[in-house]
């Protein structure tokens, strides 16, 4: 059975945190565990605040949509109509580095398996963010 669910939302920061409510509702549906869901909140988060600072420049009238999708894992798409991302110049800064910013892709990266642009849409983004099922997910029910 595959269920989903689609939002919405202004490209405003202040909307960020309904995407990490809906983020976080949704993986516990799925059944992850208390950390996991964390992680994928913040991940998404991350994801979503980079399309407000690069995609769309910090320009507050546009609007993002993400898709969660729970089938075979718990799958996420971000899409836009902001300026085409360039995956082969994405990166995460060093580690060693210490300074604030550009630990996003860390994030995203540790909390989901797949991390992948769509190509195929034509104006803007489609960010497919899929976390498969593992023994860290610690399956809500089998917890308590």
């Amino acid at each position: 059975m595959k269920e989903a669910a689609v939002i919405t939302v202004p490209s405003n920061p202040q909307y960020l945190s309904v995407i990490r409510a809906v983020t976080a509702a949704m993986a516990e549906l799925y059944g992850m565990a208390d950390k996991v869901v964390e992680e994928l909140k913040l991940a998404v988060d991350e994801a979503c605040a980079n399309v407000i600072r690069h995609a769309y420049g910090g320009d507050t009238s546009q609007t993002i949509i993400v898709k969660f999708i729970l089938k075979r894992g718990f799958e996420v798409v971000i899409e836009d109509n902001g300026v085409k991302a360039k995956p082969e110049l994405i990166a995460g800064r060093d580690l060693g580095e210490v300074r604030p910013g550009g630990l996003g892709i860390h994030f995203i990266t540790r909390a989901f398996d797949v991390f992948a642009f769509d190509g195929r849409k034509r104006k803007g983004n489609r960010l497919r963010l899929i976390r498969h099922r593992r023994e860290d997910n610690e399956d809500r029910d089998r917890r308590q």
